[in-house]
């Protein structure tokens, strides 16, 4: 047994996400951590909401609201709608939570000891209309870089280039709309990022099983230009960390928080001190997760997350645990995704455009979007939504091959044995054939799933799946029981328990049709083949069972031309 630590990129708290976002990072986790624990592995899989910074602020402006009211509700909306994807965190925290405010100021005071901050005099921009100042997401602009705009003031979301407000182009107030700016002086903290660029070169270059995207990002920050820049690290804003030195007063730095950038990823840690007190257990329960001298030395950490969020994940993290001097547990793997596109356009959460996490959970059971996102994961290149694919993948893959499957075994079943595993009749060529192809087919499904392939995990699946139905199709049992009942009752019986196989192997990915599945068959445990022969023969005659709902309907030419007309491009309520 391994220990498995994996963390999705934690979503910001401004709103409810769409159907992008979720497979970028939420979906694929869940995906890895189910497979995990199935295989006996102990797992801890971490998510939490992203509360400070500009898109808090504003989003609780808009929604006329107090900051921490708006958060707090906020996250109790993304924390239901995670529930309904059956996203199995062990705990979703939040980055407003005690725990992150004390790590996040005693990871700044461990960087100033060891020489890593600057205080830096800087000119930021400060709009008259709005009488403050405007960091970051604050201010819009065109990219000096690609020209899009709609850039903000920390970096551009079209090109991903690393910006500072006064880059920006034309630019003018997120707040207000006001182009009455002016730069003035303020101080801020910097993390000496670029004084460690040769430790984090060679960490990455130790990671050799990293996704191209990954390295390539990084990479690219790292040598591009002028190379691995100094970051700030703290902001001029009323909602966030204040900025002290561990427990004590930072002179100078008085009414200014850490910037959001710095303490998200500290949520990661922040967020098992609160899984540790939301459980009863101590300090130690979490440490040694996360830190080599308390137990994480044999710990496997993987992160999954879109690939905007690359840089900070494999420099600017980094940076901050090498940095600290302390024996944090750094991540192993980074699992980075492209983007899903909607249907000709780009999903967008700031122009609203797109399916959105809760609207999707209206239409259809999540087991629907979790199969079509994960089999589309957008791993290699971006991928698109289009509700034609959508409604074809539905119909064929989870209402033909698997709904058909298990539907067709029971209901026959039913009609010629009644509603208990049939005896009789001994496993023959066909029956040895075909439990041989499929225990060939879960191997390598185990070893993709293993490594993260979350598309060819899928096929494999489906493929596995097609077997019985191509076995069922050829033995043709309900011919067979005409002449030779026994025979019919042996090829009956094996079409049970490859359903239970199916049920067994789909929960990762399907985990109600799975649970459903076994309810029906009524296996109270699930526990994942080792041996294939044995696992197929584990329902035994007169083992009673009940023929289950269906297990998916299939989506109908009107609905999916209403779907389509009604997520045009803007969200609708």
């Amino acid at each position: 047994m391994a220990r498995h630590l994996i963390t999705s990129a934690i979503p910001y708290i401004n709103g409810i996400k769409h159907l992008g976002n979720l497979i970028g990072s939420q979906l694929p986790a869940d995906l890895f951590a189910r497979y995990m624990r199935a295989r006996g592995h102990e797992v801890l899989f971490l998510c939490a909401t992203d509360e400070h910074g500009t898109p808090a602020e504003l989003a609780a402006a808009k929604a006329g609201k107090p900051v921490a009211e708006y958060c707090a509700e906020m996250h109790a909306v993304q924390a239901e709608i995670a529930r309904g994807f059956r996203l199995s965190f062990d705990h979703f925290g939040r980055s407003s939570s005690p725990q992150n405010h004390a790590l996040t100021q005693h990871f700044a005071g461990r960087l100033d000891d060891a020489g890593l901050i600057n205080e830096i005099s800087e000119k930021q921009v400060y709009s008259h209309a709005d009488g403050r100042f405007l960091p970051d997401r604050y201010i819009e602009g065109t990219c000096p870089n690609c020209g899009y705009d709609k850039a903000r003031g920390d970096q551009c979301e079209n090109c991903t280039k690393q910006l500072d407000p006064t880059d920006l182009i034309d630019p003018r107030s997120a707040v207000s709309g006001s182009t009455d700016l002016e730069v003035r002086e303020t101080k801020h903290l910097y993390l000496r990022q670029s004084a460690l660029k040769d430790q984090l070169d060679a960490w990455i270059d130790s990671k050799s099983d990293w996704p191209v995207l990954t390295t390539s990002i990084a990479k690219k920050w790292l040598h591009d230009g002028d190379g691995l820049r100094d970051r700030g690290i703290t902001r001029d804003l009323d909602w966030g960390i204040p900025v002290r030195k561990g427990t004590k007063d930072w002179p100078g730095m008085e009414g200014k928080v850490f910037y959001v950038w710095f303490d998200a990823p500290i949520e990661y840690i922040a967020c098992a001190g609160e899984w540790a007190a939301a459980n009863g257990l101590s300090d130690a329960d979490w440490q040694r997760w996360w830190r080599t001298d308390m137990g994480a030395s044999d710990v496997r950490y993987t992160q999954f997350m879109g690939k905007d969020n690359v840089p900070f994940h494999t420099l600017s993290f980094p940076a901050t645990l090498i940095g600290s001097g302390e024996p944090w547990k750094m991540v192993d793997h980074l699992k980075s995704f492209n983007y899903l596109n909607y249907d000709g356009g780009q999903f967008s959460t700031s122009q609203g455009r797109g399916i959105f996490m809760d609207q999707a959970l209206e239409l259809l059971p999540a087991d629907y979007w979790r199969w079509w996102l994960l089999s589309h994961a957008p791993e290699s290149s971006d991928a698109e939504f289009t509700w034609e694919n959508f409604q074809s993948s539905v119909n064929k893959d989870l209402a033909d091959v698997l709904g058909n499957f298990i539907s067709r075994i029971t209901k026959f079943c039913r009609s010629k044995f009644g509603e208990a595993v049939p005896g009789g009749g001994a496993y023959g060529p066909e029956e040895t054939a075909v439990i041989a192809d499929i225990a060939e087919r879960c191997a390598r499904y185990g070893a993709l799933m293993e490594a993260m392939e979350v598309r060819k995990s899928a096929q494999e699946l489906r493929a596995i799946w097609v077997s019985g139905n191509e076995y069922l199709q050829s033995v043709a049992p309900w011919t067979t029981f005409k002449s030779d009942p026994d025979k019919a009752a042996m090829q009956t019986r094996l079409g049970l328990n490859l359903a239970h196989l199916y049920a067994v192997l789909s929960a990762p990915f399907l985990p109600d049709a799975s649970a459903a599945i076994l309810e029906s068959l009524q296996v109270d445990e699930a526990v994942w083949p080792e041996d294939m022969n044995e696992f197929l023969s584990q329902l035994k005659p007169d083992q009673a069972f009940v023929v289950p709902e269906v297990l998916f309907a299939k989506v109908t030419d009107e609905e999916r031309e209403a779907w389509q007309a009604r997520f045009s491009g803007v969200r609708q309520s």
